[in-house]
C-alpha cells in the first residue's frame, strides 16, 4: 500500500504573515500611547526638565506620528478615506502656492522652512484621527479615560499650587530659558492662569474637559471604578476649574455638562443611575466652596465674567456667545482682504514667524479661521475650514447614532472636542494634538471587539469590530471568511 505524500500548503505560510502583522499592531499602539504621554508631559519638559530643548520638543511628537503612519500602513490600519485624500490635496496645493507667493520677498531657503512647518502645523497630524480607531477600540479608550481620570487629581493639586504661588515662581516658569519675568497669562488679581504640566493654559483646558467627558461616562455606566477614585477626580475637577483663570474652561466643562442633557433626552432610562452620584456632586461642590484657594479663584473667575461683560457693553451669556462665535463671524466679514494666493503657509503662525523675523510673534492674526484663510487665500482656506467642518459633522453624527444603539462615551468625547476640531489652533502643538486625539478617540469608543486585534481578520481599519448593536453571534454569522480580503470602508 502505497502512503500518498501530502504536498506542502500554502498555509504554512501564514502565520509568518499574521506574527508581522500582529508586531506592527502592536507597536502602532505602542507608538499611539508614546503620542498621548508626550501630550500631556512635553509642556512639563520644556518648562522644568529640559528648557534648553524647548523648541526641539515643540515638534517632539512629528517622528512619533510618522512612525505611526508607517506602521499602521503595515498592519493595513491607515485609512486612505476621503478625509484624508482630500486633506493631502489641499495640504499640497496650500504647500505650492505658499511658496510661489513668498519666493518673491524671501530666499528659497527660509520660504521652504515656512512652508514645510505650516503644512506640519495644519496637515501632518490630520491622518492620525482615522489610524486610532484602526488599532483601538471602546475598551481601550475606557481604559485610556481611567488613566485621565486618575490623572486629573496630581493634576489639581499642580494647578492649586501654581495658582497660589507668585507669577515668578519657578513652578510657574514658562518654556524656554527666558530671564524675565513670567509670561505665563494673567488673570484677575494678579494670579496666572495655570497651565498644569502643559505649556499654557489651552492645554490644561483640553484636558479638564476630557475628565469631564470620562468621568460623566463612568458615573452613567456604572464602570467598575473605585468611588474614591471617581470622586476625589470629581473635586479636583471641582477645584481645577475653580483656580483656572480661564472662561474658556468654564465653557469647555459646560460643554460636557450640556451633553448630558442631550444624552438624557434620548436614553431617559440613565437618569435614575444619576440620582446618588448628583447628590455627592452637590455635597462636593459644598465642601470645596469652603476652600479659602477655590474661593479665590472662582471670586476671580467671577470679576473676569463681569469685566467682559462691561467691557463688551454686554450680558455676561452675550459675552460668551460672543466669545464662541465671534472666531467664526470674524472669518467670514474680513475674507474680502485675504489676497486670493494668501500670505503664504505658515507665515501666520509663530513657528513661521521665527523662521522670516527672527522672533515668534503672531504676524497675521490669533483667530484660527481668518489665519487660515489670511495664510492659503479665500479660495484654499476656506476648502480647508470645510474641510474641519464636515469632519466635525461627520464625527458628531456618528457620535450621536452610537448613543441611540446604547453607547454614550462617543458623544461625551465628541462634545469635549468638538471646537478643538472645528476652531483649534493648529498652529500650536498642544491644540492640534488634542484636536486629534478627541476625534481618534471618539470614532475609537464606537468600535467594540469581537476578535484579536492580532489575528488575520484584524487587516483593515473595518474590520476590528462588529458593527455596534449587533450581536456577536450575528456578528459571526455575517464575519467574512478570513480567506476573503477586506477592501477597508468600500467594502462597508
Amino acid at each position: 500500500m502505497t502512503t500518498a505524500t501530502p504536498s506542502p500548503v500554502t498555509t504554512a505560510k501564514l502565520p509568518p504573515v499574521n506574527y508581522e502583522r500582529s508586531k506592527a499592531v502592536t507597536l502602532t499602539r505602542r507608538l499611539i500611547y508614546l503620542y498621548l504621554i508626550l501630550l500631556i508631559f512635553e509642556g512639563a519638559l520644556r518648562k522644568w526638565f529640559v528648557p534648553q530643548l524647548s523648541n526641539a520638543l515643540l515638534i517632539v511628537r512629528d517622528p512619533v506620528v510618522i512612525a505611526i503612519y508607517l506602521c499602521a500602513m503595515r498592519a493595513r490600519a491607515f485609512r486612505w478615506n476621503g478625509f484624508v485624500i482630500s486633506a493631502g490635496i489641499i495640504g499640497l496645493l496650500a504647500w505650492l502656492a505658499g511658496i510661489v507667493v513668498l519666493l518673491d520677498y524671501f530666499p528659497i531657503k527660509g520660504v521652504l522652512l515656512v512652508t514645510t512647518f505650516g503644512f506640519r502645523c495644519n496637515f501632518l497630524h490630520l491622518p492620525l484621527i482615522f489610524v486610532i480607531p484602526g488599532v483601538f477600540d471602546l475598551e481601550d479608550v475606557k481604559r485610556i479615560g481611567w488613566w485621565t481620570i486618575l490623572g486629573m487629581i496630581p493634576m489639581a493639586l499642580l494647578m492649586a499650587w501654581q495658582f497660589h504661588a507668585s507669577p515668578d515662581a519657578f513652578v510657574n516658569r514658562t518654556a524656554g530659558l527666558s530671564e524675565g519675568p513670567s509670561t505665563q497669562i494673567q488673570t484677575s488679581g494678579g494670579k496666572i492662569r495655570p497651565p498644569g504640566t502643559f505649556s499654557f493654559i489651552s492645554g490644561a483646558i483640553f484636558y479638564v474637559s476630557a475628565v469631564a467627558a470620562f468621568l460623566l461616562h463612568a458615573l452613567i455606566s456604572k464602570l467598575p471604578y473605585k468611588n474614591w477614585l471617581l470622586y476625589a477626580a470629581g473635586a479636583a475637577l471641582i477645584v481645577a476649574v475653580g483656580v483656572s483663570g480661564s472662561r474658556g474652561a468654564v465653557l469647555s466643562v459646560g460643554l460636557v455638562v450640556a451633553s448630558l442633557g442631550v444624552i438624557l433626552l434620548v436614553r431617559p432610562d440613565l437618569v435614575t443611575k444619576l440620582g446618588r452620584n448628583l447628590l455627592i456632586v452637590a455635597l462636593l461642590l459644598w465642601v470645596i466652596s469652603y476652600l479659602p484657594i477655590f474661593r479665590e479663584g472662582v471670586g476671580g473667575l467671577a470679576e473676569r465674567f463681569t469685566e467682559s461683560a462691561e467691557v463688551e457693553e454686554r450680558s455676561v451669556v452675550g459675552g460668551l456667545a460672543e466669545r464662541v462665535f465671534s472666531g467664526f463671524t470674524e472669518a467670514v466679514t474680513r475674507t474680502p482682504f485675504a489676497p486670493f494666493g494668501g500670505w503664504g503657509l505658515g507665515v501666520g503662525t509663530n513657528g513661521g514667524s521665527a523662521f522670516l523675523m527672527g522672533h515668534s510673534s503672531f504676524l497675521l492674526t490669533e483667530n484660527e479661521w481668518i489665519r487660515i484663510i489670511f495664510e492659503n487665500g479665500p479660495v484654499l482656506g476656506w476648502a480647508f475650514l470645510l474641510w474641519r467642518v464636515a469632519l466635525t459633522f461627520y464625527i458628531g453624527v456618528r457620535a450621536f447614532r452610537a448613543l441611540k444603539l446604547g453607547n454614550a462615551l462617543p458623544l461625551f468625547i465628541f462634545s469635549a472636542g468638538a471646537f478643538a476640531l472645528l476652531n483649534a489652533p493648529l498652529g500650536q502643538p498642544t491644540s492640534a494634538g488634542f484636536a486629534v486625539v478627541f476625534g481618534g478617540l471618539c470614532l475609537a469608543a464606537m468600535r467594540t471587539r469581537d476578535v484579536d486585534l492580532t489575528s488575520d481578520q484584524a487587516n483593515g481599519a473595518g474590520a476590528l469590530s462588529r458593527p455596534l448593536g449587533r450581536s456577536v453571534f450575528a456578528a459571526r454569522l455575517h464575519t467574512p471568511p478570513a480567506s476573503v480580503q477586506s477592501n477597508g470602508s468600500v467594502d462597508r
